[in-house]
């Protein structure tokens, strides 16, 4: 039996929560109580689970426990009492005999919900990380760069307004679904993201996968959905090949291919070929193109450089932010050297992103200034995320020496 300590639970909650919640508020049609009483269920979880063990359906367990508490929590109060009478609610066996089938949409309601119109894109984006993708405030703040505080408060102001503008918990009509889906897809993307940041967050990355094929069932004439899908699918091909045994980060360059999923490369790849027949591109469908182009390659060194310098051309002419001009940056790097890359890079306004500094810190050291190199891995490893790319980049200052004459390549994994 494995050991059930705090890491376990919390991994199960991570994968488990948003199902959950999402399951309560169709029930009970309150934000608050819902996620209160899964709250109070891992609370639970942590006591009994130690010492009898992870019960054989953990998600099973928890829905139910936090159901139970919900139900208590309601039968001492008037109000509660009326609620359950309404929607026939009289105890933990009437909601077990629950269709599946009905549950298995739950999650669906719960991101169209949040990603509603009368929110602001950003208060669509934290409060569906924070109820479906299960992170906890301080995670939500960092993906956003902003203070704990501002980003709690962001959070309640978002459910309040779905309350009080009695938002519904459904998914929309195929007319709405246009309008709705730009917030819904960067949710999903961003809820990936999260997953990646050590080899833990495979529920959050499946999860994403999960829903963005949901999407696309609803939704096949969007090209800009199956553009994602198959963005994260190819970035997900590569997820087995990321990590050593030990955990430490492993780069693009330096990955083992054979490790690669072709399966998912395979769906992706044809995806992204759908896409360009359409010819309606997008952010998601180029970002694709760009991964399928590296699943395409044997080797680093095999990359058609040049054509994902011209994906990357493309993709900063419809989306031009600072991120994207420095993978830009990086792709020129590779078809014209350190020198034209560093020239970009100087110009980008990305000193709090460690990718920027690591670049750099890479494209310094390929020209053999050491110094410089340094400091910009050191400025890199203290604004790192996570603990691999923290110690990989703490690795990278040991590696650092007075010349260096061999290039290691940008830091894309």
């Amino acid at each position: 039996m494995p050991i059930v300590d705090d890491a376990l639970i919390g991994r199960i909650f991570r994968e488990e929560s948003g199902r959950s919640v999402a399951s309560l508020i169709r029930s009970f049609g309150n934000i608050d109580l819902a996620e209160d009483a899964v709250q109070e269920a891992f609370t639970l979880a942590l006591r009994k689970w130690p010492v009898g063990g992870v019960p054989p359906n953990p998600g099973a367990w928890i829905t139910t426990t936090a159901r139970n508490r919900a139900i208590d929590h309601l039968r001492r109060e008037s109000r509660g009492r009326e609620l359950l009478g309404q929607r026939g609610i009289e105890g933990a066996d009437v909601a077990s005999r629950e269709e599946v089938a009905a549950m298995q949409d739950d999650r669906l309601r719960l991101i169209f919900t949040c990603c509603h119109p009368a929110l602001s894109t950003e208060a669509q984006i934290a409060l569906t990380l924070r109820l479906l993708g299960g992170l906890t405030t301080a995670e939500v703040a960092r993906a956003f760069l902003v203070a704990e505080p501002s980003m709690a408060k962001r959070i309640v102001r978002a459910k309040h307004k779905i309350k009080a503008a009695h938002i519904p918990y459904r998914v929309p009509s195929d007319a709405e679904l246009p309008e709705r889906l730009r917030p819904v897809l960067a949710v999903l993307y961003l809820t990936y993201n999260a997953g990646t940041r050590g080899p833990s967050g495979d529920g959050l990355r499946q999860e994403a996968i999960r829903l963005a094929r949901a999407i696309a069932g609803l939704m096949p004439d969007e090209a800009e959905v199956a553009g994602l899908l198959a963005l994260l699918l190819l970035t997900e091909s590569r997820w087995a090949a990321r990590f050593a045994a030990d955990g430490s980060l492993v780069l693009l360059r330096e990955q083992d291919r054979a490790a690669w999923d072709q399966t998912m490369i395979d769906e992706g790849q044809a995806i992204v070929r759908a896409c360009l027949r359409r010819n309606r591109p997008g952010p998601y469908q180029i970002q694709a193109a760009i991964n399928a182009v590296h699943a395409d390659a044997a080797s680093m060194e095999a990359t058609d450089w040049s054509q994902i310098l011209a994906l990357y051309d493309q993709l900063l002419a419809i989306s031009p932010t600072p991120v994207v001009a420095l993978n830009r940056a990086i792709a020129l790097g590779e078809v014209r050297g350190p020198d034209a890359a560093l020239a970009l890079l100087d110009d980008l306004a990305l000193d709090d992103y460690h990718l920027f500094h690591a670049a750099r810190a890479d494209f310094l050291r390929r020209l053999g200034r050491s110094s410089d190199a340094l400091q910009s891995y050191a400025r890199a490893a203290d604004l790192a995320p996570s603990d691999a790319e923290r110690a990989f980049l703490f690795g990278r200052l040991d590696e650092v020496g007075p010349t260096v004459t061999e290039g290691s390549g940008a830091l894309r994994s």
